[in-house]
């Protein structure tokens, strides 16, 4: 069975909320057992992965060394922690595995994503990345460095930035490959490195980020996964949420979580996107077997079999 987990940026970040290369070592070694479970369990293994805190980071320091060295642009910060991140999970679960008695070596694909240089969120920047900040803070980075900022779902400030929707993914033959042959791979890093298609028929790098849960579900489609497993902080997927009614689903259809959606009760900045990624792969995948997951990373194995987590189906 094949299976695609697309676990968040966050997810690499400590409790410290420091977010330091130690750190992010530490815990992909955490990260690292439960996917080793699942390879233990006999799936066929593809990760993906989140960097807004990461390249956050990397932007901040792009900004405070300005006078020092030379810039870099968002693309390539999105390709250097897709490389660092990339090369950070795939040893940290090769070791696990070697523990475990199982020498495999997982690649790490550094991809790129086509998107539509007329796409209206160039005008709307709304993709979260970086850390959380307080007012004082998110206004201060606001007026001196330009950033649009937003309120996140009760949490704190953040910088957003334009999220166009992905179209397709320039490296997917060579993925579809190494999967084919068994291998395990970790792709579709930040939601892959946004291009354009000039009028000469060239890419070219542009400004914004992708939601790798969007990416992840083109990635899942295309190499034809039996599930994609999206990774959240919470045991599944909650209606009428923090309030007193609040329920969570074990087990729905499309049609009902469409209606859901339509009713509000998903908000844009948190579980909306991995539901709409959930919704786009069971409609691409037109599977009756395929299904998405939405549960706690420790919490996949039981997710699986049903036990926690939200899982989706087409009908």
């Amino acid at each position: 069975m094949r299976i695609v987990v697309a676990i968040g940026g966050n997810a690499l970040v400590g409790s410290s909320g420091i977010g330091d290369i130690h750190e992010q070592f530490a815990r992909s070694r955490v990260v690292a057992k439960p996917l080793a479970d699942l390879v233990e369990q006999g799936l066929q293994l593809t990760v993906t992965h989140g960097n807004g805190p990461q390249v956050g980071s990397v932007m901040r320091r792009v900004e405070i060394a300005s006078t020092e060295v030379y810039p870099i642009d968002l693309g390539l910060a999105v390709a250097d922690t897709q490389a660092g991140m990339g090369y950070m999970i795939c040893q940290t679960l090769r070791n696990e595995l070697r523990h475990r008695g199982k020498d495999r070596i997982s690649v790490a694909i550094v991809t790129t994503v086509e998107v539509d240089h007329h796409d209206p969120a160039f005008e709307n920047p709304s993709k979260p990345i970086g850390s959380f900040m307080d007012e004082p803070t998110a206004r201060r980075h606001e007026k001196q460095d330009g950033w649009k900022v937003i309120e996140d779902s009760g949490r704190g400030y953040r910088r957003v930035v334009p999220s166009p929707r992905p179209l397709g993914i320039i490296q997917m033959p060579t993925i579809k490959k190494l999967v084919e042959a068994g291998d395990l791979v970790v792709a579709g890093g930040g939601g892959g490195i946004p291009v354009v298609l000039d009028e000469n028929g060239d890419y070219q790098g542009v400004e914004a980020v992708i939601d790798k849960d969007l990416t992840s579900a083109i990635i899942a489609s295309e190499i034809e996964a039996d599930v994609l497993a999206l990774v959240t902080a919470v045991d599944g997927v909650y209606i009428n949420y923090r309030r007193p009614d609040q329920e969570v689903l074990r087990h729905v259809n499309v049609a009902r979580i469409e209606a859901l959606i339509a009713e509000n009760q998903f908000p844009e900045g948190s579980m909306l996107p991995k539901i709409k990624a959930a919704i786009q792969f069971l409609k691409s995948r037109k599977s009756p077997t395929a299904r998405a997951v939405i549960a706690d990373l420790p919490l996949l194995s039981e997710a699986l079999a049903g036990q926690t987590g939200t899982t989706i189906v087409l009908d």
